[in-house]
């Protein structure tokens, strides 16, 4: 009789962790972790030779003092969370200060989209503003490519740069090996991007959390180093330059009289490119969206949402788990390459520095922030750190500082994000009770 009484003491204590032993453990599990992803960030420090060969160098004093701060800070985060208790008690706004908030929410989408559209008109003449707005934009295409294998198939992948660096590399290859225009290269650029996430998935395909992170994040390095090194294919540390601009449907966007311009009859200007590029990508990235949320109400969105709340139980409904997987992977890597392919005709020039870990760790934080599984808030994400980091630009070093610091208190007081959507698409609004004859083998 005593050790039903035990048992039930013990799972209490664990469910209602307060003590020293689970603060220090919890915060030893973080600098752990904090010491993996580091080692590669910071303690190693790889660069190209002046021959183009790989130098390294090793930092591990700044490794020791930010896995310290890790540990630390985890300490003092997790004390502040149990001073303040749940963010549920918490109620700072009163019922019609919240119903308002409602009302406003279902109205910023189209607001937002309407403002979208219109930023080429208002701010024709700054091309500081439309320049902001296809960055803003491309983040935001890649949170939501990001978001359907983390948000929507709860698979944490570090290494989606690898697939963004595919589609530009797949791009300015085919352009400029063969000659191909960017609306043929667009979509060889999203197919081989999925080919290399399916080549993605497959090792994956037993691993989970933390062990999923670190392998996502090998693959992402492993890209870049490729890139690196095999030079007389990828141009190395110098990249490749002179890729084709994108044109309007095979009329170039030029001064020269077969341009658009002349074909309209209107004066040529370098802003009409801008502005190009600026609907190119608002169009890519509601492309984005749309399938997306198509996806979502199709049975393989519902398979990634219930492999994403409970694989066993996924599993155990006769659900694919495999090849839902790999749909994920593949489907995000699509729009990853989709969103390359853009970068890459935008810049006209890319090397592996553009594809570096920083990428995908500021496209998983839009993802995280914006809330897992939300596309309203992925796209405010984007808009506030990609236009966050520009509008404090005169900060300098603090701005890094500020938006850690805003990271930290948002994660305390919004674990699941700005706006937090993790609502399977199909549930029951009420609990049923099911008759036992309904659960037998071939009944459901």
């Amino acid at each position: 009789m005593a050790r039903p009484v035990h048992s039930a003491h013990a799972s209490k204590a664990a469910a209602n962790p307060h003590g020293i032993a689970f603060i220090l453990k919890k915060s030893l599990i973080s600098a752990l972790v904090a010491l993996v992803l580091f080692s590669l960030m910071i303690g190693v420090r790889t660069e190209a030779g002046p021959e183009g060969q790989l130098i390294y160098w090793t930092r591990f004093g700044d490794l020791a003092v930010l896995v310290a701060a890790v540990f630390f800070g985890s300490i003092i985060v997790e004390l502040l969370r149990q001073w303040i208790g749940p963010s549920k008690t918490i109620s700072l706004l009163p019922e019609s200060a919240n119903s308002t908030l409602a009302t406003m929410r279902r109205f910023l989408a189209p607001a937002l989209l309407v403002f979208t559209l219109l930023v080429p008109v208002i701010f024709y003449d700054q091309r500081y503003i439309l320049d902001l707005g296809i960055l803003v934009l491309t983040y935001v295409m890649l949170g939501w490519g990001l978001n359907v294998v983390v948000g929507l198939a709860g698979l944490l992948d570090l290494g989606y740069v690898a697939f963004y660096a595919v589609g530009a590399y797949s791009y300015a290859l085919l352009a400029t090996t063969f000659g191909l225009s960017f609306w043929v290269c667009l979509p060889l650029a999203g197919i081989l991007a999925a080919f290399w996430g399916v080549l993605l998935g497959f090792p994956v395909l037993r691993l989970r959390g933390d062990y999923l992170a670190i392998v996502t994040l090998a693959f992402g390095e492993i890209i870049r180093l490729i890139l690196l090194n095999w030079q007389h294919v990828t141009g190395g540390p110098n990249g490749i330059t002179g890729i084709p601009r994108p044109t309007f449907f095979g009329i170039p966007l030029t001064n020269t009289d077969d341009g658009l311009a002349a074909m309209l009859g209107i004066e040529f200007s370098a802003t009409h490119r801008v502005v190009f590029l600026f609907y190119l990508i608002f169009a890519l990235a509601l492309l984005t969206n749309w399938v997306t949320i198509r996806l979502r109400r199709l049975p393989i969105g519902r398979a990634w949402e219930a492999l994403r709340e409970d694989e066993v139980a996924c599993r155990s409904l006769g659900i694919n788990t495999t090849t839902t997987k790999l749909t994920a992977f593949a489907t995000g890597a699509m729009f990853g390459g989709f969103a390359g392919a853009f970068f890459a005709t935008r810049q006209g020039f890319i090397s592996p520095e553009s594809f570096t870990f920083q990428e995908s760790a500021l496209v998983l934080a839009i993802v995280v922030l914006g809330g897992m599984g939300s596309q309203l808030g992925v796209a405010l994400a984007a808009l506030a750190m990609i236009g966050g980091f520009e509008l404090f630009r005169g900060l300098e070093q603090f701005r890094m500082l500020v938006f850690g610091g805003a990271m930290v208190l948002l994660m305390i007081w919004r674990p699941r994000g700005l706006i937090g959507h993790r609502a399977p698409s199909v549930f029951l609004e009420k609990p049923t009770e099911i008759s036992s004859a309904m659960v037998k083998e071939g009944h459901g």
